[in-house]
């Protein structure tokens, strides 16, 4: 039973954080260091692949329109210059995950570098509010920074929908095409991701010591709840800088939990 809670409390993590900006890595290694929790690998995987197929199922249709457009080899129509842009999105984004992940269990083993990640992504999305909304589409030169902000989100704390979504606005995109590209964006982040996870670490998966019942309802937790945060995300992205006012407290109250009581 111990392990069925553990599994609803993780699969709810998992998808009310994972697309809201707020960081589902950050609270997933909260939840490992306060409530002594652990996420299989096994588990996080399925997780991942959960969080996927909500993120598909919501943009189903703008994902047709850009296959049809790829088919008909049609770069210069809307959903063939954002396919264009989603590529080169993902370039950086590979590069610095790359990178960045080389070095993240030995300078993220502690809670405290993970409380400031939350302040640098609170400040960020805070930021956000200062953009101009003015440019209709994505450009290369916005797809290429805001790629890199994708690719720096893999360090927890830092909210990967909180620093793309940011970022675009920042750079005066509107609204409505920011979260559309910061989703689509993450479609082949996730993919990479779980592929070099299968890659590097498929003799671990089976030794995760899940029940697969425990498997299936962390699956349909995470997805059902990731669904309903990307609507309620999509509700309040006029007022976006707003879940700043989350991030920024729960990062400077970890900071003083860790100085008054460790």
């Amino acid at each position: 039973m111990e392990q069925e809670i553990e599994i609803i409390v993780l699969g709810l993590i998992q998808g009310l954080t994972e697309w809201l900006p707020i960081s589902s890595t950050g609270h997933i290694r909260l939840a490992e260091y306060f409530l002594g929790l652990k996420l299989p690998l096994l588990f996080d995987v399925v997780l991942h692949v959960g969080t996927l197929l909500v993120t598909i199922l919501f943009f189903k249709d703008d994902i047709k329109r850009i296959l049809m457009a790829l088919i008909r080899l049609d770069f210069k129509s809307d959903e063939g210059r954002m396919f264009k842009m989603i590529v080169i999105g993902s370039f950086p984004t590979m590069l610095i995950g790359l990178v960045v992940s080389s070095f993240l269990e030995e300078i993220f083993s502690s809670i405290l570098p993970i409380a400031f990640s939350f302040i640098f992504s609170g400040l960020t999305v805070y930021l956000s509010k200062i953009g101009k909304d003015e440019k209709e589409n994505v450009d290369w030169r916005s797809a290429i920074i805001i790629g890199i902000a994708q690719g720096l989100s893999t360090i927890p704390g830092l909210s990967r929908s909180g620093l793309t979504i940011a970022t675009a606005l920042i750079l005066g995109i509107k609204r409505d095409e920011a979260f559309k590209f910061s989703f689509l964006l993450s479609i082949p982040a996730i993919l990479g991701a779980l592929t070099l996870t299968a890659y590097f670490q498929l003799g671990a998966l089976p030794l995760a010591g899940v029940k697969s019942f425990n498997l299936l309802m962390g699956f349909l937790i995470s997805m059902i709840v990731g669904y309903m945060s990307i609507k309620i995300l999509k509700r309040f992205i006029r007022r976006f800088h707003m879940f700043a006012f989350y991030s920024l407290p729960l990062g400077f109250s970890i900071i003083a939990v860790e100085f008054l009581f460790k």
